[in-house]
């Protein structure tokens, strides 16, 4: 046994090194700025730290109106997250090859129960849940599980929709998200820095269909795009994209992008507002004619990463910023909110900070998603921690100074419903079996009062979509699920006032 620890630390103390020397190494290579060496270690195996929570709450700083807490700390590796519609959090570990399920059961704020709901996977990435499906996006396939939202039980084999994908090279993951439809988008990143690709999947938006079939290439030039999500006011399709290395710490920069079908975003021969790459843009002038510019542009090495619409009337979104490895200075390592007019022009604001200061590095901030109550979940790859960030506790405390009784203050009515909403929901409410449970003439009446109490307007719309038995599951568009928590809401809202 002496023998084998001793070999052991003669392996990793060997690899240290060679991790070192690589290091050393790129400090030399032209157009290679190293800010930090640890940022590189994170890059090229993963490796994070393990500061303590009192040190990450006193450093992070958060936008006026929120609270931050740590939900879970000591996991593996967390990279992107979904939130069950029973208010489960999932988390997928790459590193582990495993999808972890937290829950909050006793209401604390904290994450309580820790399971390991998927195993043995290949460098699992993607993950969104679809109909009675839960989908996994590994790293060289599609696949997919039959869930139980209420138990948070697998109810079925895991079962490959979409084998053979590529998986060599820089950027493997295979980030998924589904469309109001039902469509499948797969993003795939490059192999590479910048270069051109043997497989023309790569550095792109795939669609399929839910099942997996109907593959085709629904955008191109995308060098590698880790957040993919719909815009609730238009339905429109943003990704993040990392833009390239080797040209120096202020260029190109990191993008987000307006994704339309048949789209072709520039990479590897065109960056930012459609400039000529100086290793791959000679010659091809013409793409900066037909090359879609970003809809905005983040600073160079920031590595946007997770991108979340909360889903409100405030035409905003989270997106995290992973942060710089590629540069002399660190810079990024942060989330920030995004703006946008009514001209599609979008401005940004800091949302939370304090992961880097002055070059000392504490985490890395990966994805963000809604914890169903106005707040947000946002994990961190570096620290191995998940976040929450609570608006509810705050109003619960401004309350309590107050003298209010908090249970009579509804944390929804910080987004009253608007009425142009409700009147179409109250269509959509007309053309639905409901008064068959929900009228005084039911059999067994089954009321609609109170609703306040426990759904935001975004966390109805989404109960439509897996609602609990023995209400049937309707086919609403997401339209029409908003428009339907407007009117449900505009009515209970009507009932109070009276």
């Amino acid at each position: 046994m002496t023998a084998l620890k001793s070999i052991l630390k003669t392996l990793l103390a060997g690899v240290f090194l060679l991790a070192l020397v690589l290091v050393g190494a790129l400090v030399f290579v032209p157009g290679i700025h190293i800010s930090s060496l640890g940022m590189v270690l994170n890059v090229m195996s993963g490796a994070g730290s393990d500061t303590p929570d009192e040190v990450l709450l006193d450093r992070l700083q958060l936008a006026p109106g929120y609270h931050l807490s740590v939900f879970a700390r000591g996991l593996e590796n967390p990279r992107i997250l979904h939130h069950s519609l029973s208010g489960r959090l999932l988390v997928t570990s790459p590193r582990a090859g495993q999808v972890i399920q937290l829950t909050d059961s006793n209401g604390d704020g904290a994450a309580d129960t820790r399971e390991v709901l998927l195993s043995g996977l290949q460098r699992p990435q993607g993950i969104e849940q679809h109909g009675a499906y839960l989908y996994i996006g590994e790293s060289h396939q599609i696949g997919r599980t039959a869930y139980d939202t209420q138990s948070g039980q697998l109810t079925g084999d895991y079962e490959v929709i979409v084998p053979d994908l590529t998986d060599d090279g820089n950027h493997w993951s295979k980030i998924i998200r589904f469309d109001a439809e039902g469509n499948l988008y797969v993003a795939m990143g490059s192999t590479c820095n910048v270069c051109e690709e043997a497989d023309p999947r790569r550095a792109t938006i795939m669609r399929y269909n839910s099942d997996g079939s109907g593959e085709f290439i629904f955008a191109s030039g995308l060098r590698n795009s880790v957040g993919l999500a719909f815009a609730p006011w238009n339905g429109a399709l943003y990704a993040t994209d990392n833009g390239r290395d080797l040209l120096g710490d202020n260029y190109p920069p990191c993008e987000l992008n307006k994704v339309v079908k048949g789209g072709f975003y520039g990479w590897p021969y065109i960056n930012g507002a459609n400039e000529l790459d100086p290793d791959f843009g000679e010659g091809k002038e013409a793409l900066q004619d037909t090359a879609i510019a970003p809809a905005f542009d983040f600073r160079a090495h920031n590595a946007p990463l997770g991108i979340y619409f909360p889903g409100d009337e405030s035409r905003s979104a989270l997106v995290a910023l992973h942060g710089s490895w590629n540069r002399s200075s660190p810079d990024g390592y942060r989330v920030v909110r995004l703006h946008w007019d009514e001209e599609e022009n979008i401005t940004t604001e800091d949302f939370l900070w304090g992961f880097e200061d002055d070059g000392d590095i504490v985490g890395r901030p990966v994805d963000i998603t809604g914890d169903g109550e106005g707040g947000f979940f946002i994990s961190d790859d570096y620290a191995g921690v998940v976040y929450r960030v609570s608006q509810r506790d705050n109003l619960r405390s401004a309350q309590a100074e107050q003298g209010l009784n908090i249970q009579e203050a509804p944390h929804a009515d910080l987004v009253p419903a608007d009425q142009e909403l409700a009147a179409a929901g109250a269509e959509v409410y007309a053309s639905l079996p409901c008064g068959d449970c929900h009228s005084q003439q039911a059999l067994t009446p089954v009321n609609l009062e109170s609703l306040q109490q426990h759904y935001t307007l975004h966390s109805l719309a989404e109960y439509f979509l897996a609602p609990t038995p023995p209400m049937p599951l309707f086919d609403l568009s997401e339209q029409q699920r908003r428009q339907l928590a407007h009117y449900l809401f505009s009515r209970e809202q009507s009932l109070a006032e009276k």
